[in-house]
């Protein structure tokens, strides 16, 4: 069937047969479908919809889009967490090298920043010489030696999928569980894993903003992994402000080799971070309880075990030897540092996370078209979490700018962005739900 005819069906609501899906997807992975169809096909999924037969045929042509991976000479386990995105979120970073710690072999592929969300291989790119591409030897080698290898969709690896992530990041259909559903799983698949934690997002920073939305994405991963062979279970997790207390690129590398030295204990981020290496561990059967996961987990980051996993993975991938132990050598720094302060004394009550990833989009840290080149020094550091009691005229975040007009309109929007009251918010808690 002609593309046109396709997107038509579905446009007019109709449910799409496997055969029509893997068609279609093997036009656009041969690059014969224009930007115009493949953005129309995800409008037309993203207001109709598609039934779970019709997700599964998607996730698969994705997956069969390209090569799939083997690691049979590899004795451990072969595990990997995916978050559905949000701002501050750098979990992948440390919960990589800390599950690699404990004995799981991680092949983690990510993907770049996605609407008003950052991605981890703009972080990574923050690292001078970081190959994000390698080929499937060295990409299989860091895996065996280090332990895990994040990188991004090569050309081999559901290369579909490459090609409508761009078109979804630049048409709003991002926020469709269909897509996805089969954006995130195609990777998965066609990485060889057996066990997968995935961490759905929930909140005004989130694509899915209501708790009962990001469970139905939450319950169709599960469903559409577990009938693919994969162990899959999902964490439902709170994205109403930022996770980590820095969002942008190289602010958020330095706020990783922070988490892995121990400098980030008691934080919303250390909690995520835990409560997934433990679902990961007791998933593949490197542990029996969470307690026990739990603990192997806090051992590999207090020994400075996970940092070493980091910094060789680092180093075989390209990046600098000594990245862990002298981070300011590599990771620029923006020509401008400005303090954003509190306007009035109170408590921070609560703040528009979308807001804050779109103000470093704006600074320059992300993309409004995916041919967009990344600013990757600009971002905020110093986020103080909701719940803080400030005075007025205390400093809540820095911003990192390329010029002074830059950081002038950056504080101003992250200011506006909290709301600071008279009495002390009720929080929920950052883990709301496992599926």
């Amino acid at each position: 069937m002609i593309p046109q005819e396709i997107i038509r069906r579905k446009r007019d609501g109709e449910e799409l047969d496997a055969a029509d899906i893997r068609s279609f997807i093997a036009a656009l992975a041969a690059g014969r479908l224009s930007e115009g169809q493949i953005g129309a096909f995800a409008m037309a999924v993203w207001f109709k919809g598609m039934s779970r037969e019709e997700i599964v045929a998607l996730t698969l042509a994705m997956a069969d889009s390209g090569d799939r991976l083997e690691w049979a000479d590899i004795d451990r386990p072969i595990a990997d967490k995916h978050s559905t995105g949000g701002v501050g979120d750098n979990v992948s970073l440390m919960l990589a090298p800390i599950a690699a710690a404990c004995g799981l072999a991680v092949p983690m592929i990510s993907g770049r920043g996605l609407g008003h969300t950052g991605g981890t291989l703009d972080k990574l790119e923050s690292i001078p010489g970081y190959t994000i591409t390698p080929d499937a030897d060295l990409f299989h080698r860091v895996v065996k030696q280090a332990g895990c290898a994040i990188i991004g969709q090569t050309g081999i690896l559901a290369p579909a999928d490459g090609r409508l992530y761009a078109v979804r990041d630049v048409t709003a259909t991002v926020d469709s569980i269909p897509l996805i559903t089969a954006s995130i799983l195609s990777k998965k698949l066609a990485a060889g894993l057996q066990t997968l934690v995935l961490d759905v997002k929930a909140g005004n920073g989130a694509f899915m903003a209501e708790r009962g939305q990001a469970a139905m994405l939450a319950q169709s991963l599960v469903e559409v992994a577990n009938g693919a062979g994969v162990k899959t279970s999902a964490l439902i997790t709170a994205m109403n402000e930022p996770l980590a207390d820095s969002a942008g690129n190289a602010v958020e590398i330095r706020n990783c080799l922070d988490f892995l030295a121990g400098r980030k204990t008691g934080t919303r981020l250390e909690t995520v971070v835990f409560a997934l290496a433990a679902e990961m561990l007791v998933k593949s059967g490197i542990a029996a309880s969470s307690d026990e996961a739990d603990g192997m987990a806090r051992r590999a980051l207090s020994s400075g075990q996970a940092a070493e996993v980091f910094g060789r993975m680092v180093s075989m991938l390209g990046g600098p030897a000594d990245l862990v132990e002298n981070p300011q050598k590599y990771l620029a720094r923006a020509p401008v540092e400005k303090e954003v302060r509190a306007a009035r004394s109170g408590w921070l009550a609560d703040c528009d996370a979308r807001g804050i990833g779109i103000s470093v989009i704006d600074l320059g840290g992300g993309r409004r078209h995916p041919a967009d080149r990344i600013d990757h020094r600009v971002g905020f550091s110093g986020l103080l979490p909701l719940g803080t009691r400030v005075n007025a005229g205390d400093p809540i975040a820095v911003v990192h700018a390329a010029d002074e007009a830059a950081a002038e309109e950056a504080a101003a929007a992250l200011a506006a962005h909290y709301r600071i009251a008279d009495d002390k918010p009720e929080l929920a808690p950052v883990i709301a739900g496992l599926i």
